[in-house]
């Protein structure tokens, strides 16, 4: 698993979908679509904006709390057909509970207990890239970091990532 920190929230300018950019601390970044409401929910708790009533993730973060138990991190752990997975590691009575969550709602309780987001290397390995310094585009990469040339059929399973990710501005990553 690797430690990443959400980069931004964002509006996709191809299509005004919400996304997250998750980043590594060696410069990998990982974008994770999400709804508006739960990019709120993230945006909200980043930028320490105080709203009069509980939002659904702040319910959860209580009940768990109430329950005697803590969120010990979330994980994104798997990619399929363009659908996002995680877990929530959620410690109560000395064990860990591990519960099916969607990415949005991990790290909308994350931010909210400052919990580790993780994310598995193998999702990084089909949907992460880095920003080329000569080109200014993003390319994928291995788990060392090299760049990797990708074969025509992954092309087309991540197209709707690529052309997110072609729309970035390598200045925004400075």
């Amino acid at each position: 698993m690797i430690e990443m920190t959400i980069e931004s929230v964002r509006a996709s300018p191809v299509n005004y979908q919400r996304v997250v950019i998750l980043k590594e601390a060696s410069g990998r970044y990982l974008p994770i679509w999400v709804g508006p409401a739960e990019a709120d929910a993230i945006a909200v708790k980043l930028h320490e904006v105080v709203l009069p009533r509980p939002l659904t993730h702040d319910l959860l973060c209580s009940v768990i709390e109430d329950l005697g138990g803590a969120l010990s991190f979330v994980v994104v752990c798997d990619l399929k057909d363009d659908t996002f997975y995680a877990k929530l590691a959620i410690q109560v009575d000395g064990r860990t509970l591990e519960v099916d969550a969607r990415p949005s709602d991990a790290m909308a309780l994350a931010v909210r207990t400052k919990s580790p987001i993780y994310v598995e290397e193998s999702v990084l390995m089909k949907a992460g890239f880095i920003m080329d310094k000569e080109s200014g585009k993003p390319v994928p990469v291995d788990v060392e970091g090299n760049k990797v040339a990708l074969t025509e059929e992954e092309l087309n399973r991540l197209s709707a990532f690529r052309e997110f990710v072609n729309t970035l501005d390598m200045r925004d990553f400075e």
